[in-house]
Formats: C-alpha cells, sequence, structure tokens
C-alpha cells in the first residue's frame, strides 16, 4: 500500500463516523437548539442597542437566560410524562420534540413584532417566553441527541451537535442582521424563526430511541410513590453517588463563568467601538463560524490523541486566555482585520472546547434520566455568568472600561482550570465510548 492509498484510508476512517446516521441527526438537533439561543443573545443585544437602550438595560436582558441555567426544574416532566395521543402515534421523546418546536417558532416570529421603544416592557415578556421555550427546546434536543446515540458515536456525535449549535446561532444570527437591515426586524425574526425545522427532521430520520424505550421497559409500570421519587429524586441521588460528584458539579458550576461573561458582553462592545452590522455579520458571525468549525475539527483530532480529560484541559486554557483577545480589541477601535483576528482565535478555541465539554457531561448521564442529568449539567455551567451579566455586567463595564472589564474575564477562568486539575488527579479513566472513533 502507497503513502497516498494509507493517507486516504486514515482520512476516509476519520471522516466516516461523521457521517452515519446519529451523529447528522445530532447535526441537525444542533441546528434548532442555537436559533432560540442568538434570538435573545447577540441578536436582542444589537436590536436593542441600535434602538438606544441604555447598557444598564440591555445587559439587564441577560437575566433572560436564567431560564436556561433552570431548565432543570421542569426537565423531569420531558423524562417522564407523555403527550397524550401523540406519544402512542410517534414515542414519548419525539412527540415532545415536535410539539417544543412549534412553540418556538411562534414565540421568536411574536418577539419580533414587539417594539422595545414603544414598549420595553411587552418586550421582556416576549424575550423570557422565547428563552422558556428554547430552554425546553434545549431538553428535549439533548435528551434525544444522547439517547439516540450508540456509546462509541459519543465522540462524534458530540462533534457535529457543536457544528449544528454555532451553524443554527451563526445562521440565524446572521440571517436576522441581513434581513433587518433590508427589510425591517420583524420579517428578520419569522425567517430565522424557521431554523427550528431541522430538528423535526432529526426526529424523522433517526425515529424513536430504542435503548432508552428497551431501558424504560425493564422498569416496568410503577406505583404513584415510586413514579414521582424516579421523576424527582432519582436522576439526583443517582448523581451523587458518582465518585468526586461534589467536585464535578463545582467545576461544571464556575468553569465558564468568564467566557460567558465575555461573550454575552461582546456586542455592547462592538457597539461602542462603531462596528456597523454588515461588519459585525461579516466578521463576528460568518468569520467567526468558519474558524469554530476549524476548531470542532481540531478539537475532534486533539480529544482522540489526549482523551477526553487531557483535551478537556487543554481547551479550559485556551478559552481562557481567548478572553484576553477581546481586551485587545477594545484597545485597537474599530478595526475589521482586530475584529476578524479576535473573532477567529475566540471562535477556534469555543470549537475546541465545545467537543471535550459536551461529550465530558453526556458521558455523566444515566441514560434512565438524560433529560434531567444533562439539563442539569449544562444549566448549571453558565448560571453565574449569566446571572452576573445580568446584575453587574454593566455597571462593571461602565466603572472600570472595556479593557480592564475583560482582564477581569480572564482571571474568572482559572478557578476552573485549577479544580479540573484536582479532577484529572481523582476522577477514573474515562471507557473507550467516551472517545471519538
Amino acid at each position: 500500500m502507497t503513502d497516498t492509498e494509507r493517507k486516504g484510508r486514515d482520512w476516509g476512517g476519520a471522516i466516516r463516523p461523521y457521517l452515519e446516521k446519529e451523529p447528522l441527526g445530532a447535526l441537525l438537533l444542533g441546528i434548532s437548539s442555537g436559533a432560540p439561543f442568538a434570538m435573545i443573545a447577540s441578536t436582542l443585544t444589537t436590536r436593542l442597542a441600535e434602538s438606544g437602550i441604555d447598557k444598564k438595560t440591555v445587559t439587564a436582558f441577560a437575566l433572560t437566560f436564567l431560564l436556561y441555567n433552570f431548565k432543570f426544574l421542569w426537565a423531569p416532566f420531558i423524562d417522564r410524562i407523555r403527550i397524550p395521543g401523540l406519544a402512542a402515534a410517534v414515542g414519548q421523546r419525539r412527540a415532545w420534540l415536535y410539539v417544543i418546536a412549534a412553540c418556538t417558532i411562534a414565540a421568536i416570529i411574536w418577539m419580533g413584532r414587539v417594539d422595545p421603544v414603544a414598549d420595553i416592557r411587552l418586550m421582556v415578556i416576549a424575550a423570557l417566553t422565547v428563552a422558556f421555550f428554547g430552554a425546553t427546546f434545549d431538553i428535549i434536543i439533548d435528551a434525544f441527541r444522547i439517547d439516540s446515540l450508540k456509546p462509541e458515536q459519543l465522540g462524534a456525535g458530540s462533534g457535529m451537535s457543536q457544528y449544528g449549535w454555532r451553524l443554527g446561532s451563526n445562521g440565524a444570527g446572521a440571517i436576522a442582521l441581513f434581513v433587518a437591515n433590508r427589510a425591517g426586524w420583524d420579517i428578520a425574526y419569522l425567517a430565522a424563526a424557521f431554523f427550528a425545522v431541522p430538528a423535526v427532521i432529526a426526529g424523522f430520520l433517526l425515529g424513536e430511541p430504542v435503548r432508552r424505550t428497551d431501558v424504560l421497559a425493564k422498569e416496568g409500570p410503577e406505583p404513584f410513590l415510586k413514579r414521582v421519587r424516579s421523576t424527582f429524586i432519582a436522576p439526583l441521588a443517582d448523581f451523587m453517588t458518582r465518585p468526586n460528584a461534589i467536585l464535578v458539579l463545582l467545576f461544571v458550576l464556575i468553569h465558564k463563568i468568564g467566557d460567558t461573561l465575555a461573550n454575552l458582553s461582546l456586542r455592547i462592545l462592538l457597539a461602542d467601538l462603531g462596528f456597523d452590522k454588515d461588519a459585525i455579520a461579516i466578521y463576528d458571525v460568518i468569520f467567526g463560524l468558519v474558524a469554530f468549525l476549524i476548531g470542532v475539527f481540531v478539537g475532534g483530532i486533539v480529544y482522540a490523541k489526549l482523551g477526553m480529560m487531557r483535551a478537556l484541559m487543554l481547551c479550559l486554557i485556551l478559552m481562557g486566555v481567548s478572553n484576553l483577545m477581546f481586551a485587545w480589541l477594545a484597545t485597537m477601535g474599530p478595526v475589521n482585520w482586530a475584529l476578524a483576528a479576535t473573532m477567529g482565535f475566540e471562535n477556534f478555541a469555543s470549537g475546541m472546547g465545545g467537543v471535550a465539554v459536551v461529550a465530558y457531561l453526556s458521558w455523566l448521564c444515566d441514560l434512565r434520566f438524560t433529560a434531567t442529568q444533562f439539563a442539569l449539567l449544562s444549566a448549571m455551567s453558565s448560571i453565574l455568568g449569566r446571572s452576573v451579566q445580568g446584575t453587574t455586567a454593566g455597571a462593571l463595564i461602565e466603572s472600570l472600561g472595556f479593557v480592564n472589564f475583560y482582564l477581569l474575564t480572564t482571571l474568572l477562568a482559572v478557578p476552573g482550570i485549577l479544580l479540573f486539575a484536582v479532577l484529572m488527579r481523582r476522577e477514573p479513566p474515562a471507557p473507550k465510548s467516551a472517545v471519538p472513533a
């Protein structure tokens, strides 16, 4: 066999796992998961800033993300409750998927029709509605993805999910900006709302997850009190029996605080520096997307070479360093190449980190309680950052200035890195099924 043939076989073997039905379904699910988030994150920040809303009010809208952080409170209902009629026809997971997709589309369209200048309170209600259905959409999407992936597909599926999330988030955000510049915000939100449709397609492609159905079938019918326990108590009780459970939860809670603060404040920085919507769409959204996709690809290679724990440590360091780029951009002013460099590095680091983080959190979940446990872990990963963003970030920016604010976000990444170093010494090795093919 020649070197050329060997290299071709190596590349074919590396790409093949991503072309299987389940990882492709994870890609479609990720696209739909990212769109609602974009509508209440950077897109809404740009719309409010453009409308002349003051910085403190704009940053206060970050509190709507807290619904994402508290989604574990109603995730048990997604795990256990069957929608009458529809669940019998298509299965429990797919019934929830189709219903919440429709609700998400309706909520986004409604938010686009609200004028924040005329009625800021109604805009708050609309944003909360999108956040609620977006968070619920996340619950069922994450559960459906994890339940559908085979153990050996966890790495590839996590990577494809990250590809999809960024495609959906950036794609919906870019379309909203371009359409808003030409046809108004109501039409922009209408166009972005249909990014929820790929999840419905994934439901038809993958069918009801067989592995979870088999596990639940073994449990059999439950008395009322046992059903209550298995719905609300068992998911947490199961997790707390794991080794180092408290340390894991503390790590999940603090590791993204700096990154979350930096990213949710980015559009305020860009508006303050004077970048127009087209520059933001090109360099932040589109160029950033390309860098993210490259990061996911490189992250998959690093993940396979180093294993889950060491790859995640490397990615945590890179994501912390990326916040320094925001501080540098704040000193440069509205320079397009500086914006491109900043967003390129930040998105590359996020792409690498996303593969490791999502696979790690998925690996921690029990198949019986996928929706609840993953909702709890993913919600905890950003609750502190979003809370600070919504309550004090605006005041911190005004008092410290953008440069010192982003230096502060870099320092906030250090505790999570140190705690994960402790976990690396205490956690048992990840099984081979946690490493991508």
